[in-house]
């Protein structure tokens, strides 16, 4: 199976809902080792090497195997690959198969050409829709990593920094009383505590805006509080959702909140850090100059580069981010043969 289409269709076929990506590992492991590569599936997903013979650098083509659940309002069935058009519809199609596809094809044609210098990998991670994402013991368990691209859906354009992401509680606490007695004051509503706090969260870190992403953003996403509906609660919550940028530490941001916010500030997750392709990165012109008329930007969402974000990275890969998740999921065939050619003639020029 060396054609990208009927690869892809291949692993849209192959339901991969995290937590459940053995099949889909087999599978990619089968068909690799049946084009004569050297491959290795094991807990972290499934890792595929080139070697020139050749001193240089090494490349990693990395991406995930694991989807999101189907969820509701489909008129198709996710994991039967639907082609209408230029469009293949499927769960996964865009997010991230139509990537895992192309990588591997393209580490075949790469290995075929029997060209360039040092090393190319596809890594291909577990969990990564998910907290339990493998792509970091993976990056451990290989040889050291010069370049990455991380293979998610940008429309074949060149991401250059990506957000992190900073969860964080927010926790006012106040006393229970009844609310017939307000008037009398002398105690604390914790509701009240915390929309004082709430107002804020929109200019807090504006005072940093990174020249690519912006500014970061802190946003509540969710709030509970409440005993009675006449009763003032004696504690109140809200869930702070924190797209970082490069121009601040995940350490900075609590800094900056706890002495801005009366409330207690506790951090539930920071280890998404926002990521920035390096000043004068190699792999940058090389795929410039190898896919001139790509666009390069800043990306909203979280990827697997977190694990790679201290070597010369940039996201790429074909499809559209705003399908991803979403019912009736699809992928432009057009971008996927593009994707394919990208990756291979990128892995030629930067490794040459």
């Amino acid at each position: 199976m060396r054609n990208e289409v009927e690869l892809l269709k291949a692993l849209v076929a192959c339901p991969s809902v995290s937590g459940n990506e053995e099949s889909i590992a087999r599978l990619a492991e089968s068909l690799v080792r049946k084009w004569g590569l050297d491959v290795v599936r094991d807990e972290t997903g499934v890792k595929v090497v080139v070697e020139t013979g050749r001193p240089g650098p090494t490349l990693a083509l990395v991406s995930h195997l694991d989807v999101v659940p189907p969820g509701e309002g489909w008129t198709r069935d996710p994991f039967t690959p639907t082609v209408e058009g230029d469009l293949l519809y499927g769960r996964g199609s865009g997010d991230a198969k139509a990537s895992v596809a192309t990588m591997l094809l393209a580490a075949l044609d790469f290995a075929e050409r029997g060209v360039g210098a040092g090393r190319l990998l596809v890594v291909l991670g577990l969990g990564e829709e998910t907290r339990n994402t493998t792509m970091g013991k993976a990056v451990a368990s290989l040889p050291p990593i010069d370049a990455a691209v991380v293979g998610e859906p940008t429309n074949l354009d060149i991401a250059i920094a990506q957000r992190g992401l900073m969860m964080v509680d927010l926790v006012a606490r106040g006393d229970q009383r009844h609310a017939g007695y307000a008037a009398d004051g002398g105690f604390t509503n914790a509701i009240t505590a915390i929309a004082s706090d709430l107002v804020k969260l929109p200019s807090l870190l504006a005072s940093r805006r990174h020249p690519i992403l912006g500014p970061a953003t802190v946003t509540a996403t969710m709030l509970e509080a409440g005993v009675s509906r006449n009763v003032t609660p004696p504690q109140a919550r809200a869930v702070l959702d924190i797209r970082s940028t490069p121009s601040w530490e995940h350490a900075e941001i609590a800094t900056e909140l706890e002495q801005a916010l009366e409330c207690d500030v506790v951090v539930t997750s920071d280890r998404l850090v926002p990521c920035e392709t390096p000043a004068g990165s190699r792999l940058l012109a090389a795929a410039s100059k190898v896919r001139p008329n790509a666009r390069t930007f800043g990306s909203p969402t979280c990827s697997d580069w977190v694990f790679l974000r201290h070597v010369d990275g940039i996201k790429c890969g074909p499809g559209t981010s705003r399908r991803s998740h979403t019912p009736d999921e699809s992928v432009d065939l057009p971008e996927v043969a593009e994707a394919r050619a990208f990756y291979g003639a990128l892995a030629a020029e930067y490794l040459r």
